[in-house]
């Protein structure tokens, strides 16, 4: 489908008389403009993320969490994750395949994590993105409106499939 949908719309630009290549070329070169405007916050998300994990401030949030955690039903192997999701998809996954590996895929700490996984945003990183490319400076309401969502889905989350599994 993929290669069909390139062909019509490269020939119906020919049909109409539009120069295809220049406007690819023109549309390629803006993608880069934005991708360099966007790197700055991209690399220092990253660093910020990897100097998180490895200084132990993770781990250190978890177990401060796990009170907090416990009142609204989720699992201790999964406070780490609901940590990293909004700030990094990558660090996510890492935390997510730990939680299969060392748990399973069925146990309620798989299970939850995997509807999290689905159903929760890099919050942190798609702003930074989407803004970035923009040049918008102020997020307003945006990051409070978007954890907010992802607090009810890590929640919402373990309810889920305590409710379908358990």
């Amino acid at each position: 489908m993929v290669p069909l949908a390139i062909a019509g719309i490269v020939g119906f630009g020919l049909l109409r008389g539009v120069k295809v290549f220049d406007l690819f070329v023109e549309g390629a070169k803006e993608g880069l403009t934005t991708a360099v405007s966007i790197l700055p916050a991209l690399v220092a998300l990253v660093v910020a993320v990897g100097m998180f994990k490895a200084s132990g401030g993770l781990d250190l949030l978890s177990f401060a969490l796990e009170p907090i955690g416990k009142l609204l039903g989720l699992p201790r192997e999964v406070i780490p994750l609901s940590l990293i999701r909004p700030i990094s998809g990558s660090g996510a996954m890492a935390i997510f395949n730990d939680i299969l590996r060392s748990h399973g895929p069925d146990s309620l700490a798989g299970r939850i994590a995997s509807v999290m996984m689905g159903s929760t945003e890099t919050t942190f990183y798609t702003i930074a993105v989407y803004y970035g490319a923009a040049g918008i400076k102020n997020t307003r309401h945006t990051i409070p409106a978007a954890l907010s969502a992802d607090i009810s889905g890590f929640f919402l989350s373990a309810l889920a499939v305590k409710i379908l599994f358990y």
